[in-house]
């Protein structure tokens, strides 16, 4: 008998709510950004997904609805620092830079680095090969931008 399927049951019951309403929240943005559809639609496709029930649904609702809400806004404060127009980019990678865009902007209570981190998770598990990295880099900047004082206390921390 293997053991990959109890490591894989392990791993995804280890997965804290947040991060289950991100990656939802993740293949709505994707669906959202393929298809065009309503965000009604899409929300009650999201919420027939398997693990939907183990999702923080207040999480969920506010990434969202507030990443669709709020798409142009957060393009242009991704524009900043990609190296092509957001359109342009993979429908992965330009949702999950929404998402820490959009954690950046009004989740203050979830630390800068924690939400590039939680990003480049998103990247390393639906994106291309070395589309984390582009996501890190993003983000990155974009913190400077949109949390400069938190940014600029922990670089002078040293970490």
């Amino acid at each position: 008998m293997s053991t990959e399927p109890t490591a894989a049951r392990k791993r995804a019951a280890s997965k804290s709510s947040r991060r289950r309403s991100r990656e939802i929240a993740l293949q709505g943005l994707y669906e959202w950004l393929i298809s065009g559809a309503d965000a009604g639609t899409i929300d009650a496709h999201m919420r027939e997904q398997d693990g939907f029930d183990k999702c923080d649904r207040a999480h969920f609702d506010a990434l969202l609805h507030g990443c669709i809400a709020e798409a142009s806004a957060l393009d242009a404060v991704l524009a900043r620092h990609v190296d092509r127009r957001t359109n342009q980019l993979s429908p992965v990678e330009h949702a999950v830079l929404m998402i820490g865009a959009y954690e950046l902007t009004h989740c203050l209570e979830v630390p800068y680095r924690v939400a590039i981190n939680e990003a480049v998770e998103l990247a390393k598990s639906f994106g291309g090969t070395d589309g984390h990295k582009y996501v890190n880099g993003v983000l990155d900047k974009a913190a400077g931008d949109l949390r400069p004082a938190e940014v600029a206390q922990r670089r002078a921390q040293g970490a």
